[in-house]
């Protein structure tokens, strides 16, 4: 089969999302310039550079509450900060409850009972119980096309790493299993790894 987005593909939902998997979860958590905090996961999210150590995530959608785009953005806008949140396997339920579209102002880590903590290098919330935490200021949003289309960049100032996930001095992802993202309504987590090494290795 192919086809040409611009035309549609006649099937039941979208594949695109299912053939760009699995996808990492950034968890992104932000405060407003009013003080208020928001909690939303976005799929379409990954590392870019090592260093510094950058990241970006994309959101694809709007509120009406928010004019162009959704909470995450708009408030990043606002302070020039947010924190990415590792998401555990065990932790799947809570990360679902904040997917919702909520009224601007809700927090979401009160609506799904997660428990929160102060960053270190940056004035934002993040998930106290997260296997990992980055903290990073805004680098750039860029407008994508599309209506509401927005890619944002941050560089990261600090990272915190729950002790239990350490083995060995090695980030073991093994310890807490991270969720990921596939198409439709559909996850995957990682329970095995393996390594391979580069030609000249």
């Amino acid at each position: 089969m192919f086809y040409r987005p611009e035309d549609g593909h006649d099937l039941p939902h979208n594949p695109f999302n299912a053939i760009v998997t699995p996808r990492p979860i950034g968890w992104i958590s932000t405060r407003g310039s009013d003080g208020r905090d928001n909690l939303a996961p976005y799929s379409f999210f990954n590392a870019v550079a090592y260093v510094p150590p950058q990241v970006m995530f994309s959101s694809t959608s709007a509120k009406p509450d928010r004019g162009d785009t959704k909470d995450s953005v708009a408030q990043i806008r606002e302070t020039g900060v947010f924190c990415v949140n590792i998401v555990e396997y065990a932790m799947r339920d809570a990360m679902n409850a904040t997917s919702g579209f909520y009224p601007a102002g809700v927090d979401e880590f009160a609506e799904a009972s997660i428990e929160k903590a102060q960053c270190e290098t940056i004035d934002c919330p993040r998930v106290a119980l997260a296997p990992a935490n980055l903290e990073c200021k805004l680098t750039d949003i860029v407008k994508l096309p599309g209506e509401a289309n927005f890619a944002v960049f941050g560089e990261v100032t600090g990272i915190h790493m729950r002790d239990d996930c350490l083995t060995d001095g090695i980030f073991d992802v093994l310890k807490f299993n991270p969720l990921s993202r596939m198409g439709y309504r559909d996850y995957t987590v990682v329970r095995e790894k393996f390594a391979l090494n580069r030609p000249g290795e």
